[in-house]
């Protein structure tokens, strides 16, 4: 059951392939404080390589199998020995930079500022809780892929 008046939209980010860069995204909360969102993405779709400055943010799998990649520096940046510390379930856990953590149904990672992150199903399909810090969708998503933008160009029936 969703909310009245929620907010919803479809993005394939703008690269014209949703089958491979896509994900459904619903806002049930959106309070200048924190926000609250559920995402749909099936198994071969990602949500491509970004950061947010400002943004901190739990990601929860609400059903199926998430993965998540993180980066210290971004997904170009090679030859790296960085690792980061990332809060799993509720604890710490250190990885290198490039390294990936899957989420089952109920577990959830913790998102902070600057960290570079993309995430996809590794089921046939997944249902993605988001608990964060106020959301700025125009502004506050930094992705590695310069082609990529948050919203697609809509094409109106006339």
């Amino acid at each position: 059951m969703l909310p009245p008046n929620h907010k919803w939209d479809i993005t394939d980010f703008g690269l014209g392939n949703f089958e491979k860069f896509g994900l459904v995204l619903i806002n049930l909360a959106e309070e200048l404080e924190y926000c609250e969102k559920l995402m749909y993405a099936a198994k071969s779709q990602t949500t491509p390589a970004h950061y947010h400055k400002k943004k901190k943010e739990d990601i929860i799998c609400r059903n199926g199998k998430l993965t998540i990649q993180f980066w210290v520096e971004g997904p170009d940046a090679t030859n790296t020995t960085d690792s980061l510390d990332v809060k799993v379930n509720g604890e710490f856990k250190s990885i290198k930079s490039g390294n990936k953590i899957t989420l089952n149904s109920g577990e959830r990672v913790t998102i902070v500022q600057g960290v570079w992150h993309e995430f996809y199903p590794e089921s046939d399909q997944c249902v993605i809780g988001e608990v964060s810090t106020a959301n700025d969708d125009l502004n506050d998503n930094f992705f590695a892929n310069k082609n990529v933008g948050r919203f697609s160009d809509v094409d109106e029936d006339i």
